[in-house]
């Protein structure tokens, strides 16, 4: 016995460097769930209920450190009291059972990852053409010509107008995509004496040409008769986007839906005046994306219009999580059958979705909010939180078929919502302070996967155009471009091009800046 025990004793250090090892290779951030730093109530990841975001002041150091293990699988459930019987029982009608069974993950043998290997001498153009090639190119020159000689028939000649060409085009794109590097919102700002002028770039054309280019840029010059879409002048760009990461990428099985960081710059935040705060127009559409974990490759973009009276405009969609549900359909339609799990904010959350996409092999892990999520279907007395709080890392699980519905304290309460991972598998949370924290496998996942994400819009999002144009379909068109070029530039991280010259994503983008205007020459070397 005592031989066995020793056992244990060894066997307990492997159990806690697994567990290390397992939050070093998931990337589990400190800020997760807002325990420390400020309230990132703009993330939908971050924002719980009031009640989740208020750490409990009774909650010393050494209650954090009580030992207060969770309970396992085969724990009795804490005492009820009679007055909470009669709810019990209307949750057993429902389905839902403090019960839990095993299960295993879902099943996914595909290995994720670029589809196309590429050279060791590729440039920075040719990743970006992996999902804006010439002919797309191409054809914005012709709708741009096009929309230029109707205009002029509709409003006067312009004498200083000529036909675009698409060595033109190119370097018209990349000047644009300039303002992504220097975080100048003004992009004529090339031209001028000042701070932000670059005579390097300037040389390559006129600034009076480039304004008349930017004048009349178009993506579809016209409206056909079927279309109804309001953003027909930019639809067929972000499908040939969208075929574009499709056919260059294949993600990881953990991804996650959410909003990525495209406001304003905060350097122009930072010193505008109050009245040009005033001035700018709000966006007038939101864009969400579904996004790999493992990457930050942005598989799948979403552009929902604010207003409108389309069957997805805010007309026919009277409440938010009605919205958001659309929003995920639309996200995971080319999805269905391949046992992908999707991470969701507590905005997506909910039951009926969760339970509408496991009939379609898509297994979900989300945040719930009282406030943001819709809770139709949930247990009453998972959703309202005890007047003593608990232990850190103590939780309660109530399950329903493979759905598990997961009450977690940790400052404050935390709810999940999960039919991807077994609510009997334990997981924990790291944190430099407090040590680790136990908790249920979803929510190790969950936080981790989290974590990734955030720190990629921490990143990349500094890297998204800057130019603000006023109309819509431009503004959306230039968040695309952004996104291609954060994508492009993941995919050469990945790449053997990469070990070959190891550029940061600025140099990257400076790169591909410099290749547009023809500065550098990116025909292959031998």
């Amino acid at each position: 016995m005592a031989e066995g025990g020793g056992g244990a004793r060894r066997r307990a250090p492997a159990l806690l460097e697994a567990a290390r090892a397992r939050y070093e290779s998931l990337h589990i951030s400190d800020d997760v769930f807002g325990e420390s730093g400020p309230d990132s109530g703009g993330n939908p990841f971050y924002s719980t209920s009031a009640a989740s975001r208020s750490s409990s002041a009774a909650s010393s150091d050494d209650e954090a450190e009580r030992p207060g293990p969770p309970r396992g699988p085969g724990a009795p459930p804490p005492p009820r009291s009679p007055d909470a019987q009669e709810p019990e029982e209307d949750e057993a009608r429902a389905g839902w059972s403090a019960t839990l069974r095993d299960r295993p993950p879902p099943r996914f043998e595909d290995t994720g990852g670029p589809t196309r290997r590429m050279p060791p001498s590729a440039s920075a153009m040719d990743f970006f053409q992996l999902f804006v090639p010439d002919n797309i190119l191409k054809n914005m020159v012709v709708q741009t010509n096009m929309y230029a000689k109707k205009f002029q028939e509709r409003f006067g000649s312009d004498s200083a107008w000529v036909e675009v060409t698409l060595t033109e085009m190119k370097a018209f794109l990349g000047y644009m995509i300039s303002t992504s590097i220097s975080h100048c919102e003004s992009v004529l700002s090339i031209w001028s004496g000042g701070f932000y002028s670059n005579r390097s770039l300037a040389l390559v054309m006129s600034q009076a040409r480039f304004e008349k280019i930017l004048k009349y840029f178009h993506v579809v010059a016209f409206r056909s008769s079927q279309t109804t879409h309001g953003l027909y002048k930019v639809q067929p760009f972000l499908d040939s986007l969208q075929n574009g990461f499709d056919s260059a990428f294949r993600p990881s099985q953990t991804q996650v839906l959410h909003e990525p960081l495209i406001d304003e710059d905060p350097v122009f935040i930072a010193t505008c005046t109050e009245r040009e705060l005033r001035k700018r127009k709000k966006r007038k559409f939101s864009l969400w994306v579904r996004q790999c974990s493992s990457t930050g490759f942005i598989i799948q973009i979403y552009v929902h219009l604010k207003e409108g009276g389309g069957p997805d405009g805010l007309d026919a969609l009277k409440n938010k999580p009605q919205l958001h549900s659309m929003v995920a359909r639309s996200l995971c339609r080319n999805a269905a059958g391949k046992n992908y799990i999707i991470f969701t904010g507590p905005s997506i959350t909910s039951l009926t979705l969760f339970e509408e996409f496991e009939k379609q092999e898509i297994y979900c892990c989300g945040l719930l909010s009282a406030r943001k999520s819709d809770c139709t279907g949930l247990p009453p007395s998972m959703l309202t939180n005890p007047t003593t709080p608990p232990a850190r890392g103590q939780h309660q699980i109530r399950m329903k078929g493979n759905m598990s519905l997961i009450c977690w304290y940790n400052k404050g309460h935390f709810r999940f919502l999960t039919n991807a991972y077994s609510p009997v598998q334990q997981g924990v949370i790291i944190k430099r302070k407090s040590g680790e924290i136990p908790c249920p496998l979803a929510v190790e996942a969950f936080a981790a996967h989290l974590s990734y994400i955030c720190r990629y819009d921490d990143k990349y999002s500094k890297y998204f155009i800057s130019h603000k144009p006023n109309k819509t379909w431009q503004q959306v068109f230039w968040f695309a471009i952004s996104i291609a070029i954060n994508n492009a530039y993941i995919l050469y991280k990945m790449s053997d091009a990469y070990h070959v010259k190891r550029y940061s994503r600025a140099q990257f983008g400076e790169r591909l800046v410099r290749e547009l205007l023809g500065l550098e020459d990116t025909s292959p070397t031998h």
